[in-house]
């Protein structure tokens, strides 16, 4: 079944992690086997903040060795980013298996972020100037408190629900997808795409890469391809309608905007709404009441319709 939500704040910085966390909490009842959050806060030129994983939740329990290994892979990770040329600016370990690195760097992000993959056990989450990707296994309570998003200041985010019906319940398998290997890319979708291996076939025959087997993932990959070739979110969002099958909402969200489309059939549930200075969707309206507690009125965005709002 799965949840979805995104807002965009036109008029500058809040608390935007308290408030996507309101609204997953909101959702639980359509995911609870993980949630996702994908965050946009204040950027500085040359300076980037890189999520990633060393391992496994479940990893933690079934290997004994585990611990040990992440602090191998650690200074794995440490030694190439040196050698890279990037500096270090600060590392906090937000949980055992799962780091943010906060680098300053010049060079080209693409290779770096390809360059820390080819460690045992790597997974980059996120790269980016203004977004940070946080997602694990639990409900939006424990994922958010576990990496202390509550009070994260941003101005628009995206985020999802988890109920695993195609793939394994892992980190690897949870919302949202980094549109790698563009900067400050994210996407959370529901819904269920029935041309997945043709597309994703062509998508590595291309060159990308996939972390997981879930088909939401194409949506990332496929967001990153479009825009390598020059397209942009509108184009892409719009191009999407008639190379995906199945049946699909999804959100994408840049360093400036907060995009949605909805496939021919509308059969997965979106609903909108939209003032002066805040836009915010999600898969029920309770979603949205669970940040502007007040009567308002929301409208369900049509079969086809793409949308994309600037903040």
């Amino acid at each position: 079944m799965c949840g979805i939500a995104g807002l965009i704040h036109r008029d500058g910085a809040t608390n935007v992690g308290g408030e996507m966390t309101a609204m997953l909490r909101s959702l639980r009842h359509r995911g609870p086997d993980s949630t996702g959050f994908a965050v946009y806060g204040p950027s500085v030129a040359d300076e980037y903040v890189m999520r990633l994983k060393l391992a496994e939740q479940e990893d933690m329990t079934k290997d004994h060795h585990i611990r040990h290994k992440i602090r191998e892979r650690q200074a794995e990770v440490d030694d190439r980013l040196a050698e890279l040329g990037a500096e270090t600016l600060d590392i906090a370990e937000a949980r055992p298996y799962a780091f943010r690195y906060r680098l300053r760097y010049a060079g080209d992000t693409r290779l770096l972020a390809a360059d820390i993959e080819q460690i045992e056990g790597a997974e980059v989450l996120s790269f980016g100037s203004a977004l940070e990707l946080i997602k694990d296994l639990g409900d939006a309570t424990q994922v958010s408190e576990q990496y202390g998003l509550g009070n994260f200041q941003g101005t628009h985010g995206i985020g999802h629900t988890r109920m695993a019906t195609e793939s394994d319940v892992d980190i690897r398998s949870a919302h949202p997808y980094w549109a790698y290997p563009y900067n400050d890319i994210a996407v959370v979708h529901n819904g269920q795409i029935t041309n997945y291996w043709i597309m994703r076939r062509e998508m590595e025959r291309l060159g990308h890469r996939f972390m997981s087997n879930c088909d939401s993932e194409l949506l990332a990959v496929y967001t990153a391809n479009n825009l390598e070739q020059g397209a942009t979110l509108q184009d892409s969002l719009k191009q999407s309608l008639s190379d995906i099958d199945g049946v699909f909402t999804y959100l994408v969200a840049t360093d400036k905007e907060l995009g949605m489309a909805k496939d021919s059939m509308a059969a997965k549930p979106m609903v909108l709404y939209e003032s002066d200075d805040l836009v915010a969707l999600a898969s029920e309206e309770v979603a949205i009441r669970a940040i502007v507690p007040r009567e308002i009125d929301t409208s369900d965005p049509y079969d086809e319709e793409v949308r994309v709002w600037q903040r």
